[in-house]
This record gives structure tokens, sequence and C-alpha cells, in this order.
């Protein structure tokens, strides 16, 4: 049968030294990991924050790359012989594959 535990006693154990210690500790301890988890969260957000800039500084200087492109030039102005260069790479490839 479990014992249970009245008022006094729980008052007890509430105010003991080592109860007083241990919990003065496990503070300690709550407090330090949440200090390192705030630092943390705050590295991970700058690095989060610097690599979209740096992914979208990437992403611009490659559209303008490719709206100066002459690839994009001639697909645009003769898109029928663009599609036909499309089609036989294809049909090229997917026969060089078959082979292997």
């Amino acid at each position: 049968m479990a014992t249970a535990t009245t008022n006094s006693q729980k008052d007890v154990l509430s105010n003991s030294p080592v109860t007083t210690k241990a919990s003065a500790a496990l503070h300690a301890t709550v407090d330090t990991l949440a200090e390192k988890a705030a630092g943390t969260e705050e590295k991970l957000r700058t690095s989060a924050t610097h690599s979209a800039e740096s992914i979208a500084a990437q992403q611009k200087a490659i559209q303008d790359k490719w709206q100066s492109s002459g690839v994009r030039n001639y697909a645009t102005e003769n898109p029928l012989a663009t599609a036909g260069i499309a089609f036989a790479a294809g049909v090229l490839l997917s026969s060089l594959l078959r082979r292997s």
C-alpha cells in the first residue's frame, strides 16, 4: 500500500536545506541553458538572414546574366529552331542512355 505524504511532511521537505540547495542549483542550470539557447537561436537567425541575402543576390546576378544571354535571345528569336534542337538533343541522349 502506498503511503501518502501529509501537508506537514511536505512543509518539512520544502524547508529542508538540501531541497533549497537542489532547487537553487536546478534554477541556475535552467537559466544557463536558457541563455545558451537564446545565444544559439540568435546565431541561427543571423546566419539564416545572411544566407537569404546571399541567395537573393546570387539569384539577381543569374537573372541579369540570363536576360543578356545569347542563348535566351536566340531562343526568343527562333522558337521553332530551339524546339527542334531540344528534341534532337533529347533523342540523342535517350539513344545513348539505352545503349548503356
